[in-house]
């Protein structure tokens, strides 16, 4: 699998597969999330409320994944996973590393070939980048999957610094 950094704006990568870093509701929200569903269109609130109205009606739990299509943005899918919330008393980490192996998983059964990821949990939910990027790096690189290109698409510097520093 070939492993890249990107810095920029993850809504405008051409990618089989864009990851959210959604919050459970599916609702949209602020973020990496505000800024996918902002510009994907309202499609994806719809398709976000028919998985609500479904198997998902408690929420999409914490370190699972689940498909939309892209509609407006240049992917074809768009790939929602719940990043868990920073915790200094509790070792959260597997549900992070969580978060990359189902999107994957995903991506598979769509059969992407390509997908971008974003820093998840690193925003509002405060995990500390340095510590996300080696454990979403040592998910994706150990993670059975035919995805042959795997991007993280980093908003801004120091992101980009702290993933490149693991890579």
């Amino acid at each position: 699998m070939e492993l890249t950094l990107i810095r920029g704006d993850i809504t405008e990568q051409q990618v089989d597969a864009i990851v959210n870093a959604a919050n459970s509701s599916l609702m949209g929200g602020g973020g990496v999330d505000g800024a996918i569903h902002r510009r994907g269109g309202p499609e994806i609130l719809q398709e976000c409320r028919r998985l609500r109205a479904g198997q998902y009606g408690g929420g999409l739990p914490t370190g699972r994944a689940v498909a939309t299509t892209a509609c407006r943005l240049p992917a074809r899918w768009v790939i929602h996973t719940v990043g868990p919330v920073y915790s200094r008393s509790e070792d959260r980490s597997e549900l992070l590393a969580s978060c990359h192996v189902e999107s994957l998983r995903v991506a598979d059964e769509l059969g992407a070939a390509s997908v971008a990821f974003p820093a998840i949990s690193t925003g509002l939910y405060g995990w500390p980048v340095d510590d996300a990027a080696r454990i979403a790096l040592d998910a994706v690189r150990a993670a059975d999957t035919s995805v042959r290109e795997v991007r993280f698409v980093l908003f801004d510097a120091a992101a980009y610094a702290a993933f490149e520093a693991c890579l």
